[in-house]
């Protein structure tokens, strides 16, 4: 029996390791979703699994393609909405980077709440969270950057609007992002 407890100690402990900085910051539990569809954004360049009962949209052009979706069997204040987009271009996580995150929260009358460095899909990433007020609702956004190589990078958001369970939402969504794939 002692050999048991210990090996479900040294599994939570390591559940726990992996989890990245940002479940971190929003104290996260471990989410699972069930029917789940694996997804390719129109260029070929990643995949994501998502439910198969939501609404997905995609679209590309020169320069980018999104994988963009949202649970619609329910209320907007009780869901998130997630846009995962590759863009062919560079990105540096420098000083300017992260005032222009700052400002670009300012001019759209959002407060920073949080932001950081950290690791995803095995990837050097940065997340800016902010909070505000939106079509009259109250609104929270997460914006995850992904440096995926030299040529492109990974831009996601994160959506929740309403005052509803705005943790386990996103979350849900940090979730979701971890099942992003790069395809080589």
């Amino acid at each position: 029996m002692n050999k048991y407890v210990s090996i479900l100690i040294l599994l939570l402990f390591l559940s726990c390791s992996h989890q990245n900085e940002i479940h971190k910051d929003f104290n996260c539990k471990i989410t699972r979703y069930k029917n789940l569809e694996k997804l390719q954004d129109l260029k070929n360049k990643f995949s994501v699994e998502l439910p198969k009962s939501w609404k997905t949209n995609f679209f590309f052009d020169t320069l980018q393609s999104s994988i963009y979706t949202a649970d619609t069997t329910k209320q907007l204040t009780e869901t998130f909405l997630l846009d995962i987009t590759i863009i062919n271009q560079s990105i540096k996580f420098d000083r300017i980077f992260k005032l222009k995150q700052k400002q670009e929260s300012i001019a759209k009358n959002l407060t920073n709440i949080a932001s950081g460095e950290t690791i995803l899909i095995n990837k050097p990433a940065y997340y800016f969270f902010s909070k505000g007020i939106k079509r009259s609702y109250s609104y929270q956004v997460c914006h995850y950057f992904i440096n995926t190589n030299a040529q492109n990078f990974i831009h996601v958001k994160a959506e929740v609007y309403g005052d509803s369970l705005v943790n386990n939402r996103l979350c849900k969504a940090f979730t979701l992002l971890e099942k992003i794939k790069l395809i080589k």
